[in-house]
């Protein structure tokens, strides 16, 4: 039974912390429009889409005036469609973008991710093709988002995947200049890619998911910050392992709404509810940062020694709230670190106190990797894959999801201001301070093995 304490802390919430349903993603296995023929399989895909989201959006909305909680994002995940390219040609993987784009319009949802190729190990034909397509569907899609996973703890590291990735990520850029590289944005390059993320630019349905499913991403780093503030006001010296019980409470609360929205969403569309995943996902607003949490738990300037620690302590703490709140949490649950969406990282960033190097350290410890983060224009391919290399290596090596979202913004210069707008965000071009002397590394190409940690049960 709730509490009438608990019914009072949700509503404060609501009203005054920035709580909200950051996105209800509808996954569908595409895989029945498979066909040798490109435009049944165009067909079949928007009448399956159709049929099967046509309703998403309303019935959210419904919900958002019954709670009075907001869905801010409503999406679509597919399952991987490099799976329908195998035996296809370059045209095809257009015509299938395409095909995602105008369904996506067509049933009023935000984005559509799944636009997806699984290479870890090797890389297919159709894998291929949708790699080198992503240019084009980048640049002349506007709702489709990309994922691209290039490593897994139990394979290791598919280097010759990221060499291609290093070169493909300069070439979207170009193709989106006129937009400051803005495709690159929906381009996520994954190891361990969760198979029921909702968030994107990297959801997609993964094989071990149902047919129809909702997965939810409930977001709240504007309440976990209040609830440090109240704690640290109410008693000035409590310890950290005071603030990190307070987190886990706030993270119980937090996931036990993102489960009854899913729930209902899930009944009222008559299919399976999937996970709800934790995610403490900033947006530019203020009082919505992840930053921001940081600064309550005494870190003044981000990138300052401890940072890294702060981002351990956070994500661990909302993972063990959102556990015991339920059985369902997935996704990748944590505490992102995306620098455009965050005003507090991005201002660190621009003050020059937090690096790319520090920020790759706290990709360690916190939910993803390296996200929405500007380049230079000019940075190499082989810098850029060197780049996703590291971020492998700590995927790899500590069994979590790392990933990367990096921008180059073709004619930007480190300290160059760009602003993407929305939830997107805006930022400041980052400085790397090695911008070559790895390229004999890189074009070895092969694998790097799986860990021996990973292969031992």
């Amino acid at each position: 039974m709730k509490s009438k304490k608990n019914i009072l802390r949700t509503v404060r919430m609501l009203h005054e912390e920035n709580l909200d349903v950051r996105t209800v993603t509808m996954g569908i296995n595409i895989l029945s429009c498979a066909d040798r023929n490109i435009h049944k399989t165009m067909k079949l895909l928007k009448q399956l889409i159709n049929t099967k989201a046509s309703q998403l959006v309303s019935v959210c909305d419904d919900l958002t005036a019954k709670y009075g909680l907001p869905i801010v994002n409503k999406r679509i995940a597919v399952s991987p469609v490099s799976q329908l390219l195998e035996g296809h040609d370059s045209s095809a993987a257009l015509a299938i973008a395409a095909a995602l784009d105008e369904s996506a319009k067509k049933t009023k949802v935000d984005f559509i991710g799944g636009f997806t190729a699984l290479v870890h190990k090797g890389i297919t034909q159709g894998e291929e093709i949708l790699i080198k397509s992503l240019p084009k569907v980048l640049s002349q899609t506007s709702k489709v988002c990309s994922s691209i996973n290039i490593a897994d703890t139990r394979s290791g590291i598919n280097v010759d995947a990221v060499i291609l990735m290093g070169k493909i990520l300069c070439e979207i850029a170009r193709a989106t200049a006129e937009k400051k590289g803005f495709g690159a944005a929906k381009l996520v390059i994954f190891t361990n890619i969760p198979e029921d993320n909702p968030f994107m630019a990297g959801a997609y349905l993964g094989s071990g998911e149902p047919d129809c499913v909702i997965n939810v991403g409930v977001s709240g780093p504007g309440v976990v910050k209040k609830a440090i503030d109240r704690l640290t006001k109410l008693v000035p010296n409590c310890t950290l392992d005071d603030i990190a019980e307070e987190i886990k409470h706030t993270a119980f609360c937090v996931t036990r709404t993102g489960e009854l929205i899913g729930r209902e969403v899930a009944n009222r569309l008559g299919i399976s509810f999937g996970a709800v995943d934790l995610s403490l996902a900033p947006t530019p607003r203020v009082g919505d940062s992840v930053g921001e949490i940081y600064q309550a738990l005494g870190i003044k300037k981000i990138g300052a020694p401890g940072t890294t620690a702060a981002v351990a302590l956070v994500n661990d703490a909302v993972k063990k709230g959102g556990a015991f709140a339920s059985s369902s949490v997935g996704g990748l649950s944590g505490a992102f670190i995306p620098v455009m969406e965050d005003h507090a990282i991005a201002q660190a960033v621009k003050q020059g106190t937090l690096s790319i190097e520090k920020l790759e350290a706290m990709t360690a410890v916190c939910s993803v990797g390296l996200d929405m983060i500007l380049i230079p224009g000019d940075t190499r391919p082989e810098i850029i894959s060197g780049l996703i290399l590291d971020e492998a290596s700590i995927g790899v090596m500590n069994k979590k999801t790392t990933a990367l979202r990096l921008i180059p913004v073709p004619g930007g210069k480190p300290g160059d201001f760009v602003d993407f707008g929305g939830l997107f965000g805006s930022g400041t071009i980052i400085r790397i301070n090695c911008s070559e002397g790895n390229e004999a590394f890189i074009k070895r190409g092969g694998r790097i093995p799986a860990s021996m940690t990973s292969l031992i049960n």
